[in-house]
């Protein structure tokens, strides 16, 4: 009797965090075929890597039945990536165009290996801590939230309410009932550096902190945020967009504070927006879903109109304090002198205003001293020569003058002659950035304490919530920020906001200016009078008449949305349209050239889709690559996805060349 043929070694298909498109074969180990969602370490190449089972053999080739297949080893005290979180991963890769294992990537940022500390055991919020007070508008909000918490099920609400009107405190309610539940509530917020005022009114609510995510973290601390975050130990966790990948095992409730920032969107590797993963992720999850804001985007507020999303509105401020009184500066009239910035009824209101010992802020959304350093003899401009940008003047402590590129790091020193015209003591700088307005403010109000609040001064929590401490404190009478400035700080003393350049975010083809401006401006100016003392904004504008200023002036943000969406329903525009952005990119600007044409000549038809460029990128070259754009546009009701990737794969890209897809481009630069 012959023996039979020796059994196949079980296949189990291993995900790994890297750029495949799908699962690589191992064999299983001894103990059997671990279930998907367990972590193992497999070999690739000469080393070992984390890799996650995987429900299906996605798109990878399988091998050949009599090639030995390299074994696997199950990581037994790693929880396993719950059913959901694996799905989001590849509905994410699948929207987005992205390859499954990229996407992975960003839910595996752990060290698994090396000696372990004693893990950190993560404090539990106390659903039933004594909080404060709500008012019956906010108690009926808090209502419907917590209701859609207890059914356990997937929706979607738009928490809008006016700049200061207690929002979060609504939405503590909805946490507090999923902790007493016990559900694990996700809560997002665009900087999580700048938290620091949110992470002291959640432990005033709970009487302890929640866990927090972001990259920052040091590796132990991060390994150990992830396993509490996967065994269920930590309930609250507070974070950045990445946070949205953690292996939640009990989700039961997702909030999107101010929903309408764009720090949310991911502009490089996985190219997505986290306020709408967050959305699909609670569909995944069965969880319901908060985004919150004052001046929320027109995408959400098209979903709520399309009755997907269910709308809870605070018209008014907490604890009786009014919305500030907003008036513009018309430049061409009230003009600043020769060489200054700030016109003349602005220095008087900060006069006034010092007086009367309460606190003003300056805003002006750039960075740095100057934007542009121009040569007086020749009018040369300084720009990067990695980048199609001007160079960026600085001066640091001792006012040492240094040119930077905010695009790609490149630095040096001002040069003493033009590089153009050979002129001696000829460049100068041309605008101001908060630097030069801090000098201007150091002369104008000597006496004055002065904070300046920008990603060069605050560059991570501790030194946000420093100068949050000092600003509470009355240590500072005059705040000069750019739009970190913008983000749902709190300061009772402060009554003045002035805008220095209400004009900057108009210019350019973005078609998303005003409505980002709008929101700006709006959130910048709902830092005044948020407590006794009523608030004032003061905008300078060339442009007064403008229906961003107009709208600002006049408070009625109903009818400049109105016009917006108006405008952008005529032309089928987002978000009554689709818009996919394909950016290619190469060594030199003829290989970019012939790519993009390649690219342009190969589209197939579609229905309904069309197709703009190639031409130049506004940043033509970033980081020394030189770069094209195509724009895909199609009514709402067609998917891009399907015609990007079939049109892609006619192409062949040479060495060195790159094509990046943009799903829902944010940013059009």
């Amino acid at each position: 009797m012959m023996s039979g043929a020796p059994s196949p070694t079980p296949r189990v298909p291993v995900l790994l965090p890297y750029p495949f498109a799908g699962p690589l074969d191992y064999a299983a180990s001894p103990e059997g075929v671990p279930p998907p969602g367990t972590i193992v370490r497999v070999p690739l190449r000469r080393r070992e890597v984390l890799g996650v089972v995987w429900d299906k053999p996605g798109v990878a080739p399988e091998a050949p039945a009599d090639v030995a297949l390299r074994p696997l080893v199950v990581l037994a005290d790693m929880p396993p990536l719950p059913d959901d979180l694996r799905a989001l991963i590849d509905w994410v890769a699948a929207y987005t165009l992205a390859p499954a294992g990229e996407v992975l990537a960003m839910a595996l940022r752990i060290d698994a290996g090396g000696k372990r500390r004693r893990e950190r055991a993560f404090a539990r919020p106390d659903p039933d801590h004594p909080g404060p007070v709500l008012s019956p508008r906010q108690g009926d909000a808090a209502a419907a939230l917590v209701d859609a918490v207890a059914a356990r099920r997937f929706a979607v609400t738009l928490l809008e309410g006016v700049t200061g009107a207690g929002k979060t405190e609504v939405y503590f309610e909805a946490i507090a009932r999923a902790l007493k539940a016990g559900l694990q509530v996700l809560v997002l917020l665009p900087e999580i550096a700048l938290s620091a005022q949110w992470l002291e009114r959640f432990q005033a609510r709970f009487g302890a902190p929640p866990a927090v995510w972001h990259s920052g973290l040091g590796p132990a601390l991060r390994r150990d945020t992830w396993l509490a975050v996967g065994r269920g130990a930590a309930g609250v966790v507070v974070g950045a967009r990445s946070a949205l990948f953690l292996p939640f095992t009990t989700l039961g409730l997702i909030i999107v504070d101010e929903e309408h920032e764009s720090g949310f969107k991911q502009e490089e590797g996985v190219i997505y927006h986290a306020r709408d993963m967050a959305v699909v992720r609670g569909r995944l999850a069965a969880a319901p879903v908060v985004l919150a804001s004052a001046t929320p985007s027109l995408e959400t507020l098209a979903n709520v109109e399309a009755g997907r999303y269910r709308h809870l509105l605070l018209p008014a401020r907490h604890g009786g304090a009014a919305l500030p009184a907003v008036a513009m500066i018309d430049l061409r009239l009230d003009a600043p002198p020769r060489g200054r910035f700030l016109a003349p009824a602005l220095v008087t209101a900060i006069r006034e205003t010092l007086a009367r010992g309460e606190q003003a802020m300056l805003f002006l959304n750039r960075r740095g001293y100057a934007p542009l350093t121009l040569c007086r003899a020749c009018g040369h401009r300084l720009s990067c020569p990695h980048c199609t940008a001007w160079l960026v003047a600085h001066r640091g402590r001792g006012g040492v003058a240094r040119l930077l590129c905010h695009h790609c790091g490149f630095e040096t020193a001002t040069p003493e002659i033009c590089p153009a015209c050979g002129a001696a003591e000829s460049l100068v700088p041309i605008g101001p950035g908060v630097e030069r307005i801090t000098e201007e403010a150091q002369t104008l109000f000597p006496a004055s304490r002065q904070l300046v609040m920008a990603s060069d001064t605050l560059a991570n929590a501790a030194a946000a919530q420093a100068a949050a401490a000092a600003i509470l404190a009355r240590r500072v009478d005059l705040i000069i920020g750019t739009q970190i400035v913008a983000k749902g700080w709190h300061f009772p003393h402060l009554t003045l906001v002035g805008v220095v350049d209400a004009d900057l975010g108009l210019a350019g083809g973005d078609l998303r200016a005003a409505e980002r401006s709008f929101q700006l401006l709006h959130q910048v100016g709902g830092r005044a009078g948020r407590a006794g003392a009523p608030g004032r904004v003061l905008i300078q504008s060339f442009a007064p008449e403008h229906p961003v200023m107009q709208a600002l002036a006049s408070g009625d943000q109903a009818a400049f949305l109105a016009a917006e969406k108006a405008a952008r329903r005529a032309g089928h525009w987002p978000p009554y349209g689709r818009l996919a952005s394909v950016i290619v990119s190469a060594e030199t600007a003829a290989a970019a050239d012939a790519l993009a044409a390649t690219l342009a000549r190969a589209l197939p038809p579609a229905q309904g889709v069309e197709l703009f460029g190639p031409a130049l990128a506004p940043l033509a070259l970033l980081r020394g690559r030189h770069r094209r754009r195509l724009l895909l546009k199609a009514r709402r009701g067609i998917p891009l996805q399907p015609v990007i990737r079939a049109w892609l794969a006619t192409v062949a890209v040479a060495r060195g060349a790159r094509i990046v897809v943009d799903i829902d481009p944010m940013s059009f630069l």
